[in-house]
């Protein structure tokens, strides 16, 4: 009813085709609600919802206040004025004949009743809808208004009366002024949107994939990390202090432990030595995308660009999906701690039974997009994480507070009806892990560690649905075969030679990226530089670049600066020697006899 002053829309950020312009606006949790004013010509990223909560009535007053506060010269004209009358406008209204009904809501100040039963009624002809506070107190009671709020109308021929409602609420309200005599919706063009081209096209058909819920598969696993580094990190312009930190950390921890094919493996490995060796407390999220997405050419890394989710696909495609692989991934580096105890060796991050747990945590807090879940999940950490003084431990009490989010998420909104919410695992994938004690159940949690230890091993990891690529250049192949991809598996011994070149093939791509980072934090000037610069300045980068020693600008300058200084250095003492020769000559100069 509202849709003439205000309109609402919706944004998924979790597709695929909605990724940048989520970026753009800077979307950094979900649901985020943003304003934006009406005839807005230049670009502005909105204003952002500041209610005390998420409430849906608190939303819609927010949405009156936004209203009220919008400058009166670009105010929607179909908006009516939702500021209080005065006593003598109302009273310079009765007795006398118009052509429509006014109708006003007497309130206090602090009521929402009257404007929203305004905007309730913008649709509707022949009646026109005021708000009064109750301050003039004698004025009311000759009205014979006893309690606020209530609704005084005035009729067409000019007689007037207060409006006997059972209940003082705003759907009473308005649904009494909308069953008046004569008053009705008015007929409104249907709005209109703009068309999207050729999206059948386009779109890509969803094919369900059948999966054996017993087995973990590295298609979600792989999405999991797609998602997180090129779209939940995206929502961060710049990482610095503790979300650097975190995310510095996560990469070490997922480096060591994660179970994956060797392409992947090696590109975290890749983004973990240079986030070590970077000399700078602030990163902009580019440059780190940049080697997520191989701009470097550095040979043998590689991740999808695209999710393909397999064990985490859901009966719609807002259902289940990245949620699901976080969870999934958090548990395999769980496991994969505890099998590995020796992989963190040399981090800065071993000796420490709660590692993984402590950087799920940190992770969640300062990145998941969900805010009601991060908060949750911080509750449940502050409970008992600190109990955790084992491996196996952690194993467990993750395992067990995701069981606490599946009881508390059962019947939610959220909540796939193909995939309930149940208590996992479930008897049919592990009889041992439940049991009857005097007629209650109950976890035998020597089985169910047992089971997550075999669950979440790579042994347990399918490579069905999996992308696959072969270099660097990123041409996709077609079918991939199993036993294909278990090949790629990261090996523990591996060429020498090669470690040497991807070593220096790091170093130059860290050198590139510097000088990237140098130029993104210091100010932007010369904006309008010529065509010809440009092409010049990219002709220097291509040769450095061709150079293969790893020089940045900043190098190559003070190259340049030495090299002249040193010509200069020794043309002077060029001449300056030459010079003290020539007075040597004449002053021992004796001519011949």
């Amino acid at each position: 009813d509202w849709e003439s002053a205000i309109r609402i829309g919706v944004l998924d950020c979790g597709e695929e085709e909605n990724y940048e312009t989520c970026k753009e606006y800077g979307i950094h949790y979900y649901p985020t609600v943003r304003y934006f004013k009406a005839f807005t010509k230049q670009f502005t990223t909105g204003e952002n919802y500041k209610g005390a909560d998420r409430e849906l009535q608190t939303v819609r007053q927010m949405m009156i206040d936004f209203l009220q506060n919008h400058s009166q010269e670009l105010r929607p004209p179909a908006c009516p004025p939702l500021d209080p009358v005065s006593s003598s406008d109302i009273a310079s209204l009765f007795d006398k004949n118009s052509h429509h009904y006014t109708a006003i809501v007497f309130e206090s100040n602090n009521s929402y009743v009257g404007r929203e039963v305004i905007l309730d009624l913008i649709q509707y002809e022949n009646i026109i809808v005021k708000r009064a506070l109750n301050f003039d107190k004698p004025f009311i009671e000759k009205l014979g208004i006893t309690s606020v709020p209530s609704c005084y109308l005035v009729h067409p021929n000019g007689s007037h009366g207060l409006i006997n409602i059972l209940k003082p609420l705003r759907s009473f309200f308005s649904s009494y002024l909308k069953s008046l005599p004569g008053v009705r919706k008015k007929l409104l063009l249907p709005l209109q949107l703009p068309v999207q081209e050729n999206k059948e096209e386009g779109t890509e058909i969803k094919v369900w994939k059948e999966f054996d819920k017993s087995k973990l598969y590295m298609a979600d696993l792989e999405s999991g990390l797609h998602y997180l580094l090129r779209v939940e990190l995206a929502t961060h312009r710049t990482l610095e202090g503790a979300e650097l930190k975190t995310f510095k950390d996560f990469v070490t921890v997922s480096a060591k432990l994660f179970p994956g094919r060797q392409p992947v493996v090696k590109l975290l490995e890749t983004l973990q030595e240079w986030l070590v060796s970077l000399p700078l407390d602030k990163i902009p999220y580019d440059a780190i995308l940049d080697l997520v997405n191989n701009k470097m050419r550095i040979s043998g890394i590689f991740l999808a660009k695209k999710v393909q989710w397999v064990g985490c696909q859901g009966s719609r495609p807002e259902l289940r999906g990245y949620s699901c692989s976080l969870w999934k991934l958090f548990h395999t580096l769980t496991v994969q701690a505890a099998l590995r105890p020796k992989a963190l060796v040399n981090t800065g991050l071993e000796d420490n039974p709660q590692v993984v747990l402590q950087i799920m945590r940190r992770y969640i807090h300062h990145f998941f997009g969900c805010k009601a879940c991060a908060q949750h999940f911080e509750e449940m950490a502050k409970e008992s994480m600190d109990s955790v003084q084992t491996l196996d431990k952690a194993v467990l009490w993750l395992w067990e507070k995701h069981n606490v989010v599946n009881n508390r998420l059962a019947g939610d909104l959220t909540e796939d009806p193909k995939f309930p919410k149940v208590q996992w695992p479930t008897p049919d994938i592990c009889p041992a892990c439940h049991e009857e004690i005097k007629g209650l159940h109950s976890w035998n949690e020597a089985q169910v560690l047992q089971f997550m230890k075999y669950h979440y091993n790579s042994e347990n990891i399918l490579y069905k649905y999996i992308e696959s690529q072969t270099d660097s250049s990123e041409t996709e192949q077609g079918d991939t075969r199993e036993v294909k991809d278990k090949s790629l598996l990261k090996k523990p011994s591996g060429n020498r030679e090669n470690k040497i070149q991807d070593k220096q093939s790091i170093l130059d791509s860290k050198s590139k990226v510097l000088d990237r980072l140098i130029a993104n934090q210091g100010p932007v000037k010369d904006s309008g530089k010529s065509a010809v610069e440009s092409a010049n300045l990219k002709e220097t980068k291509q040769a450095v670049s061709f150079l293969g020693i790893g020089f940045s600008n900043i190098d190559m300058s003070l190259c340049v600066i030495l090299y002249v200084a040193s010509s200069l250095f020794l043309m002077i003492m060029y001449f300056f020697f030459r010079m003290r020769s020539k007075r040597w000559k004449v002053k021992y100069y004796r001519s011949s006899v």
